[in-house]
């Protein structure tokens, strides 16, 4: 199949979301999922793989990335204009929301916030938490979104948190890992979605098993 970019707008410094149109066939995809992006540099085929950063939406998905300057494939993508495509290899991942939903925490850091923008877009039941890592204010993706979000929706929290604050910062600190141990205090009943780099899952999964939790309760992608 072929990818054809629509649109692309700036979300932080560094850091784009792509509007994409699949062609040459039927393009179906839970939330959560991801494709795979394939681009041509010299003799070389690089491929790539982006969470979707949208809900379902006919044939037309969304995606969000950073640019690596010395990368061999995000400057391709950066460098895309309206009516520019791709190859796509297609949906693939296991990282979707458990049927039916319970109170949840969902864990970013990143760009591992695409896959809860998929997921969120649609109204659920149960208590969701979005705790989500940057380093700076200015990088948290999305950032209105959320909060228009939990002005909106009673069963919804944003908790974002940085790193590195500015003076005018009056938000949480430090990293998710503390944020995510508070939010789940003594429950056990609850799931716990991560999605973020790998030190950070790695370490955040081993935290809450040495709390109790039940490790089929934290489900997780993780990236280098």
């Amino acid at each position: 199949m072929i990818a054809r970019l629509l649109e692309s707008r700036e979300l932080a410094p560094g850091s784009r979301h792509f509007v994409f149109e699949a062609e040459g066939g039927e393009f179906h995809y839970q939330p959560g999922q991801f494709v795979s992006l394939v681009t041509k540099v010299g003799d070389d085929e690089i491929t790539r793989a982006y969470s979707i950063a949208a809900a379902p939406d006919g044939n037309r998905f969304a995606l969000c990335a950073n640019l690596v300057p010395d990368g061999r494939f995000s400057p391709s993508l950066f460098a895309m204009e309206a009516g520019d495509t791709l190859q796509l290899k297609g949906v693939l991942g296991t990282f979707v929301l458990r049927q039916p939903p319970v109170d949840s925490i969902l864990v970013a850091t990143g760009t591992g916030i695409a896959p809860f923008r998929a997921m969120l877009a649609e109204k659920h039941a149960p208590q969701f938490t979005l705790i989500f890592g940057v380093r700076h204010e200015s990088s948290l993706l999305y950032d209105d979104e959320w909060r228009k979000l939990a002005a909106t929706r009673p069963n919804f929290d944003y908790r974002p948190t940085l790193t590195r604050p500015g003076s005018n910062w009056t938000g949480r600190t430090g990293r998710v890992h503390e944020h995510v141990l508070e939010a789940v205090g003594d429950r056990r009943d609850i799931d716990i979605y991560i999605c973020g780099l790998r030190e950070m899952v790695d370490e955040l999964r081993a935290r809450l098993k040495a709390l109790g939790m039940d490790r089929k309760r934290i489900i997780y992608e993780r990236y280098d």
